[in-house]
Order: C-alpha cells, then sequence, then structure tokens
C-alpha cells in the first residue's frame, strides 16, 4: 500500500476529513501529536492500529497540502 492510500477522505467519516484508512483518526490529529512533541513510537504505542507508514503518508499529506496553498495579500 502506497502513501496515497493510506489516507482517505469519506464524508461518513468525520464530516469528511482525511483520515488514515481504516481509523477514525484525522490526519490533522497525528499531525498535532507531533507538533505537541510526541514521537512516532509514542503514537505507535497510543495507538497500536498505526503503522509506520502511517504516520509518514500523514506528513506527506499536510505536505502537499501546504505545497499547493497560495496566499493573496490584501491591499
Amino acid at each position: 500500500m502506497n502513501r496515497e492510500d493510506r489516507i482517505v477522505i469519506d464524508p461518513a467519516i468525520l464530516v469528511g476529513k482525511p483520515v488514515v484508512r481504516g481509523t477514525r483518526l484525522a490526519v490533522e490529529f497525528v499531525v498535532d501529536l507531533l507538533a505537541q512533541g510526541w514521537s512516532e513510537a509514542d503514537i505507535l504505542r497510543s495507538y497500536p492500529g498505526l503503522a509506520r507508514e502511517d504516520i509518514a503518508a500523514c506528513l506527506a499529506y499536510a505536505s502537499r497540502l501546504l505545497k499547493a496553498e497560495r496566499v493573496y495579500p490584501l491591499s
């Protein structure tokens, strides 16, 4: 399973937020844990349904979104 297959968007799950396939764990939740200082090992220990590849997929998904983001200053 590649990174793109690990993140899904389904309106019936968390109102369509991107989540790790087979879970109700949102990408933003996983990224927030990392931002709060949780290690990969901490996350995997606390959420045994996740794999290392899922965490990497969350980061890759967030990175793609940020790369595509455009800011238009208001004058």
